[in-house]
């Protein structure tokens, strides 16, 4: 674990190629984005897409065309500060590089997507334990049967994050994490997994399988932020740079203000 507590001091470790594991813990009190980036001929389309599933795809962040700089999130360079990127060309990936220097041109336009991460720390602090931050491990992530709105070329299946809770402290998450819609909100479905399409809770798509449920838990699931790498995989923009599960941007922006 990245057991730094300064975003500024986080990012500067992971932007020297220090760091490359997941973000989980890191900073904690500041809001984490997963990242999408797109040739500006599919940015209003990929906008629209987001504004229209904002449970999965919270915009949070908006670059510039042909700006790596990211100022109203932080001293950040999107093309060093995250641990590690994904590459893809029509739907295939084709790299997982440290750096984005040498695919960054003047064309593509940086979307920051709220995470899951912010939620946690009020989850934490209610005294509901995270069961892959003790574990340090990359959140659970699924590919459902629940559809998104489509825009443009943009369409395909959610995808959801989750985290076994028992009954008592799944209320209370629902309780908490309702206040923080501008970060997937509540979430979309408690319990039996199957009924959104997930046919074994032990073999995620993405991050870590749960090492346990425990007979007095549940499984609880939240809309997550990797959705758009399952809708890009799809859509097959001629290229785009999506963040490695789990290992995402950590921003300037307090957790605490998201919550409305």
């Amino acid at each position: 674990m990245l057991d730094v507590q300064n975003p500024t001091e986080a990012r500067k470790i992971i932007r020297d190629n220090k760091y490359t594991e997941q973000t989980a813990g890191a900073a904690y009190k500041y809001v984490q984005g997963n990242l999408c980036i797109l040739p500006s001929k599919y940015a209003s389309d990929f906008e629209s897409f987001c504004k229209k599933n904002p449970k999965p795809c919270p915009l949070i962040g908006l670059g510039t065309k042909g700006d790596p700089l990211l100022n109203d999130l932080g001293d950040i360079d999107i093309r060093t500060d995250v641990p590690q990127y994904r590459v893809w060309k029509s739907g295939e990936l084709i790299d997982e590089p440290l750096d984005i220097k040498k695919y960054w041109n003047d064309d593509l336009v940086t979307f920051i997507l709220g995470c899951s991460m912010s939620f946690e720390l009020p989850l934490i602090e209610a005294g509901i334990q995270m069961q892959h931050i003790q574990n340090n491990t990359i959140v659970p992530m699924y590919q459902t049967s629940i559809e998104c709105e489509t825009a443009g070329q943009f369409s395909g299946k959610m995808v959801v994050s989750m985290r076994p809770l028992n009954a008592h402290d799944a209320i209370k998450s629902i309780q908490i994490s309702s206040k923080f819609p501008a970060v997937h909100g509540a979430p979309i479905h408690l319990g039996n997994p199957d009924e959104i399409g997930i046919k074994d809770i032990m073999k995620p798509e993405y991050g870590d399988p749960p090492r346990e449920l425990k007979k007095n838990e549940m499984p609880v699931f939240w809309a997550c932020g990797v959705t758009p790498q399952l809708i890009l995989e799809k859509s097959k923009p001629d290229f785009c740079i999506t963040h490695s599960p789990g290992k995402m941007l950590i921003t300037d922006k307090l957790n605490k203000d998201l919550a409305v």
